[in-house]
């Protein structure tokens, strides 16, 4: 099934919805590098303290606000807190290499921090545990930290449960009892059946740090091949196990990263992308290198052969940044290949008649050659998802001259003869599609950042009817060509999970509740949604829900959380949290989630109006959403914290830079905030999609003008008693997505310019960084460091909004 935009990275964010940080809204995961993947369930492709423990740095706590000169109507817009007892921090000085200079068409910058890109260096290392210290000091002050804790824990102990998928004749589900570490595969022989563990992935790490990343059956589900990511890393590892009796063979495929798992249909085998191996990786733990990925290679395995012996099937020498996505039709003729080069919503679609080959696939080892590819579609114009085929007639979902998108066909004999299937909407996105029951289409649109169900016919694309669902999002979905049921799991900001079945063999299908997770957890009856339309710096109306209690008086004394994302085509639809919701219970907060451009709302024209040189708007969007939870009642700027993650980390970043009277605390996670490096690094280099290059000049002085490390400036100096809220970043050591180097350049700027270099400090308000061990990116992560990481960030929102815990 297609739900996910962004494929293999999102978790949607990722991707995927699968790898959301709890607490968020949507995904944490940096931008993807290639078009929709072909299952929402797959985790592959938008943090708790590191143990170190040395002196005990002073508590930052005093009596007074801490705020400079400047008088209350200035503290109060400032994200000073009253009767807090704040105390300076006493910040460890790093050191500044000023001799560290760019020089960018004609323009010099300096970068003084530079040794930080070098994780390993002691230096770096020393840098990190004594941030690690200050931030261990400021938590441990923060009032109910363990109770809230102890509620988040409380609460999330629930089961949860995943869509099953049907393979033959059995079904596969994912499934936590609550607190595991990790989600457990199962196998059923019938839905009514007795659940047996197929795959327990908690017993392969003792901290629950080794996740599931991706999976794939074989077709006649003799084998499933699955990957394996540690600490958080976007490295996995590829093994296979025999089913039926549970033995895990002796194939492993090393440095796979950022690819889908295809199985041809003999069952001997599966495509699958990996990179050359790095260079220089002894004595280095995967995951905390920097070194950029490029010249992406797919590869087939033979089951029972070692990795050296895999058929080198794609790669092109001449575009090191492509990538490229197998995937086998459903027919098991065609190898579909999807290259991509970097996060926007296009990609190169070439195929291969998979009955052509003469002696299969072994037979290109003697040839030493790979597939001759017929190339469908040869440039980046637009984007085409694999939906269906018969034969040599292929439907697709693309954004062809179709913003929103639209369901089209072509018989590959006659590639230049394109019909539409089903047209483009006037107002909702059509975000997935798949072939079920036969000669069916089960599609997926977002209506105002709502999703809608529907089913239409295969051949004419007409409509036949509309499955009934709640106002939220649709996370996770499976179902067949050759079957005729289909499975459902839906969300929303009050529902934690209802896994729905639906035979469309019925004269009237009807979807039934197969797992339902509500009322044992939290009365949601207390709570409401409401989604507002605010309008933007010019003029453009920017979705955005507020979820809080019932009958909530709006008189500007609520603590606030305001979520933002903005980028990489990446839609933020209605998600739930036990974090969110036991801040509006036991603080009485209000938590809002802003759809701002950048991301796919509403469509390809919503994600460009906040891209590249557009980036501002984003900035803008997200401002002009607190505005509002301010004029409205609902908060006031010193109890407004915002929050974001990878894209929205920046978004946080540079918003606290252009606006820092405007908020009472911010949360920045693994955000990328070196503008004009981030594409040296790791898979970087796909981001220039959404952000441009410091490379072109045209780029660099756009870039220049947001870039968080490049804008931090003294903000008194320009505003009396105006200073940068209380401010967290938090990043982690196996974060090879997002490297950790953006944070901790980003901290020692904000810490020199607001707190070390001046003989007199205006800045009281903290500053400081969670920095994670054994985690990365948001993907994987167990269920304790979640929990560990959301009762850390929102105990010190609490504490500097100054936040009353109510029982």
């Amino acid at each position: 099934m297609v739900l996910s935009r962004l494929g293999f990275l999102r978790c949607r964010c990722a991707f995927l919805r699968f790898d959301t940080f709890e607490g968020l809204g949507g995904s944490v995961l940096a931008p993807s590098v290639l078009p929709r993947a072909a299952s929402p369930i797959s985790k592959q492709s938008p943090r708790g303290f590191s143990p170190l423990r040395t002196q005990h740095l002073r508590p930052f706590f005093k009596e007074g606000r801490g705020s400079p000169a400047g008088g209350k109507s200035v503290a109060a817009a400032m994200g000073s807190i009253q009767n807090a007892d704040l105390k300076q921090l006493q910040y460890p000085k790093a050191r500044r290499d000023e001799s560290v200079k760019d020089v960018y068409h004609g323009v010099e910058v300096s970068d003084p921090y530079r040794w930080m890109e070098d994780p390993d260096a002691p230096e770096t290392k020393e840098f990190v545990a004594k941030q690690v210290e200050l931030a261990n000091s400021v938590l441990a002050e923060c009032d109910n930290r363990e109770v809230l804790k102890e509620k988040i824990t409380s609460m999330y102990n629930y089961p949860r449960h995943g869509c099953p998928h049907k393979i033959g004749n059995k079904y596969f589900y994912g499934h936590n009892s609550g607190l595991q570490a990790q989600s457990v595969l199962y196998v059923r022989d019938s839905l009514d059946g007795e659940s047996e563990v197929l795959l327990d992935p908690n017993s392969l790490s003792e901290d629950g740090t080794v996740a599931l990343s991706i999976k794939k059956f074989s077709e006649n589900a003799e084998f499933l091949a699955y990957g394996l990511s540690s600490s958080g890393s976007d490295w996995v590892t590829i093994k296979v196990m025999r089913v039926e009796d549970r033995v895990v063979q002796p194939d492993t495929l090393s440095w796979v990263k950022f690819t889908s798992i295809a199985w041809t249909h003999d069952n001997k085998g599966f495509f699958y992308g990996r990179y050359p191996e790095p260079k220089n990786m002894e004595g280095t733990d995967a995951g905390t290198e920097t070194d950029i990925n490029l010249f992406h290679e797919l590869y087939y395995h033979f089951l029972g052969t070692d990795q050296s012996e895999d058929i080198l099937c794609w790669k092109d020498m001449e575009h090191a940044a492509w990538l490229s996505s197998p995937k086998v039709s459903e027919d098991g003729q065609y190898l579909v290949l999807s290259i991509g080069e970097g996060c926007d919503p296009v990609n190169r679609l070439y195929y291969f008649d998979l009955t052509t080959l003469s002696g299969g696939l072994s037979s290109l080892r003697d040839t030493n050659s790979m597939l001759p590819f017929n190339k469908l579609v040869d440039n980046f114009e637009a984007q085409y998802q694999y939906v269906a085929n018969d034969g040599p007639i292929f439907t697709f979902l693309t954004n062809k001259n179709a913003p929103k998108y639209k369901v089209t066909r072509v018989d590959i004999n006659k590639p230049d003869a394109w019909s539409d299937v089903i047209p483009e909407s006037e107002s909702d996105v059509l975000t997935s599609v798949s072939c079920v029951n036969k000669n069916q289409l089960l599609v997926y649109y977002i209506h105002d950042v709502k999703h809608v169900l529907q089913i239409h016919d295969l051949e004419t694309g007409a409509f036949q009817w509309r499955l009934p669902l709640e106002i939220g999002s649709v996370t996770g979905a499976s179902g067949r060509r050759q079957d005729s049921e289909i499975f459902i799991k839906f969300t929303s900001f009050l529902t934690p999970g209802t896994v729905y079945r639906c035979d469309l063999s019925a004269p009237n299908p009807e979807l039934t509740v197969l797992h339902e997770v509500g009322s044992d957890i939290f009365d949601r009856s207390g709570f409401e949604t409401k989604q507002v339309f605010v309008t933007s710096k010019d003029g453009t109306r920017t979705p955005m829900f507020i979820i809080s209690e019932k009958g909530l008086v709006q008189d500007g004394n609520h603590p606030a959380l305001l979520y933002g994302y903005g980028g990489f085509n990446v839609s933020i639809t209605p998600s739930f949290s036990v974090s969110r919701l036991v801040l509006a219970r036991h603080y009485g907060a209000v938590v809002a989630v802003a759809n701002i451009r950048g991301g796919g709302e509403y469509g390809e024209e919503w994600h460009k109006d906040g891209s590249l040189f557009k980036k501002q708007n984003c900035f803008d969007d997200f401002i002009s959403c607190a505005d509002y939870l301010i004029k409205e009642g609902y908060t006031q700027s010193n109890k407004l914290c915002i929050e974001g993650a990878s894209n929205g980390g920046l978004l946080v970043a540079a918003c606290i830079n252009q606006r820092p009277e405007l908020f009472g605390c911010a949360l920045a996670h693994v955000g990328v905030m070196d503008m004009l490096r981030f594409h040296k690094f790791t898979i970087g280099h796909a981001w220039t999609s959404d952000y441009g290059c410091s490379d072109k000049e045209e780029d660099f002085h756009n870039l220049i003008k947001f870039s968080p490390i490049h804008n931090v400036r003294r903000p008194w100096e320009k505003l009396v008693g105006v200073q940068y809220p209380p401010t967290m970043l938090l990043t982690a050591d196996h974060d090879d997505r997002v490297v950790p180097l953006h944070s901790l350049k980003l901290l020692a700027t904000l810490q020199y310019t607001l707190c070390t270099s001046l003989a007199d400090n205006l800045q009281t308000n903290p500053i400081i960084a969670r920095i994670d061990t054994k985690a990365g990116h948001g993907a994987g992560r167990p269920t304790k460091k979640i929990i560990d990481e959301v009762s850390d960030a929102y105990s010190f929102f609490a504490k500097v909004t100054g936040a009353t815990w109510t029982d």
